[in-house]
C-alpha cells in the first residue's frame, strides 16, 4: 500500500537523525508534506533536503517554539494533520550523582515536550475535528529500566500516563493520542560508541535475534499516523523483537528440547 498519508502534513520534532529521520522518511515516502524540526542545524538541514521535506530549528523544551513550529505546518501546507515529538535525550548518570538541573534538563526535553507538542498540536487540530498526536516513549521506564537511567525512566513513563490524558481530553476534538515504546534500536549512537561485543550480547537477549532498526519504528508510527488507526487511542506499541517476552536470560530452544 502507498500513498497512506496523501494529502497530510506532519511535523516530526527530533527528526535531523535516528528515529525521528526514519519517522519523518516513511512519512515523505507515504505521500506526507514534513516538517523536520531539530535543535542540530546542520544535520537537520541536511535531512530536510535529502527528503523533500521542510526544516525548522525548535527547542521543543519551550512552549512557544513548539507553537511556532506548529503555525509554520498551517501558514505553509494550510493545515496540520500529524505531531510526531521523538526529540528527547538519554544521558547515563546514577542517581547520586544526578543535580537538580540534570533532571530537570532530561524531563524539561523529554516530558515537558510531550506537553508542549500536544498544546502547540491541539490548537489546530481541533478545528477541523481531525488529527495524530504521537510520540515516542520507550520500554525503559514503563516495562524495565538500567541503572544510571533514572530521570529518563521517569520522563517515558511519565509520557505513557500523558498519553492516557491527552487521549481522553483530545478525544471530543475527533483527535487519536497514541506512542511507540521502541527497545534495542540499531541507531547511528549504537553504531558509532557500541562495539561488536556490545551489539552481539544486546541481540542474543532478543528473541527475534536482532536490534531494531530504525524503520521497524517508523512502520508503527506509520500505522498511528494512518487512516486505519483511526479506532486506536491512548496506548502504545511496543517495537522491541520480543525482548520483553522471557522470564529469564536462559530463553533460547535446542534441539534437546523439541519432540522427534
Amino acid at each position: 500500500m502507498t500513498g497512506r498519508l496523501e494529502g497530510k502534513s506532519a511535523v516530526v520534532f527530533g527528526a535531523a537523525r535516528g528515529i525521528g529521520r526514519g519517522v519523518a522518511e516513511r512519512f515523505v515516502e507515504e505521500g506526507a508534506r514534513v516538517i523536520v524540526a531539530d535543535t542540530e542545524t546542520g544535520a537537520g538541514e541536511a535531512t530536510a533536503s535529502e527528503l523533500g521535506a521542510l526544516f525548522a530549528r525548535c527547542d521543543i523544551s519551550r512552549l512557544e517554539e513548539a507553537d511556532r513550529i506548529a503555525d509554520l505546518a498551517v501558514s505553509t501546507y494550510g493545515q496540520l494533520d500529524i505531531v510526531v515529538q521523538n526529540a528527547g535525550i538519554y544521558p547515563w548518570q546514577l542517581i547520586e550523582r544526578t543535580t537538580p538541573e540534570d533532571w530537570d534538563t532530561v524531563l524539561g526535553i523529554n516530558l515537558r515536550g510531550a506537553f508542549n507538542a500536544a498544546r502547540a498540536a491541539v490548537r489546530h487540530m481541533k478545528t477541523r475535528r481531525s488529527g495524530r498526536i504521537l510520540f515516542t516513549s520507550s520500554i525503559t521506564g514503563p516495562r524495565v529500566c538500567n541503572p544510571g537511567h533514572g530521570h529518563y525512566a521517569a520522563s517515558k513513563a511519565g509520557i505513557n500516563g500523558f498519553i492516557r490524558a491527552a487521549a481522553l481530553e483530545f478525544s471530543q476534538y475527533g483527535i487519536t493520542v497514541n506512542g511507540v515504546e521502541p527497545g534495542n534500536i540499531m541507531t547511528e549512537a549504537i553504531q558509532l560508541h557500541r562495539g561488536a561485543e556490545y551489539i552481539a550480547s544486546m541481540e542474543a537477549s532478543i528473541p527475534l535475534g536482532r536490534l531494531g532498526t530504525v524503520q521497524d519504528v517508523a512502520n508503527a508510527f506509520l500505522y498511528l499516523a494512518s487512516d486505519e488507526a483511526g479506532y486506536v487511542t491512548g496506548t502504545t506499541i511496543v517495537v522491541d523483537g520480543g525482548q520483553l517476552i522471557p522470564e529469564g536470560a536462559d530463553f533460547r530452544i535446542g534441539p534437546q528440547d523439541v519432540d522427534p
